[in-house]
């Protein structure tokens, strides 16, 4: 079973009630308290063990709590929408040719990061091919013009 521990401020306690049982009410200094507070009263309305329920804790919220939750929520909200952005652009400046340094500088983040937003795909052409062939590109122009 699972009971519901309403708590409202009041003065300097904080007020209990549990509304799924009449007649229920109690009273705690901090807000940590008060779930154990209520167990205690439910334990003994009920007479049953005070760990064969559980407690939802609802403390009534001031205007200045619920303004700074909204704001937090607000705030995330806003770093997913900007992170979505940082990624598109990132992969529309390097599918553009532009290199993950320039990428990173006009985004005012680290190369490194452009990186980890977009990773380029396996490098292709000229590139692949001097991997495959152990070669650098200057050992690859001496051959080449000793040729």
């Amino acid at each position: 079973m699972k009971y519901t521990a309403r708590c409202v401020r009041s003065g300097s306690w904080w007020a209990i009630s549990v509304p799924e049982i009449k007649g229920v009410f109690s009273q705690a200094r901090r807000l940590d308290q008060v779930e154990e507070m209520a167990r205690e009263a439910i334990a003994l309305m009920l007479n049953i063990d005070p760990n064969s329920f559980d407690i939802d804790v609802q403390p009534e919220l001031p205007q200045e709590v619920t303004r700074a939750h909204k704001a937090r929520s607000a705030l995330r909200k806003a770093e997913e929408s900007a992170e979505e952005a940082t990624v598109s652009a990132a992969r529309a400046l390097l599918a553009k040719g532009y290199t993950v340094r320039d990428a990173g500088a006009l985004l005012g983040i680290s190369p490194q990061r452009v990186s980890q937003l977009a990773p380029r795909k396996a490098a292709t052409g000229r590139a692949e091919k001097i991997r495959k062939s152990g070669s650098t590109p200057l050992k690859q122009e001496r051959g080449t013009a000793a040729a």
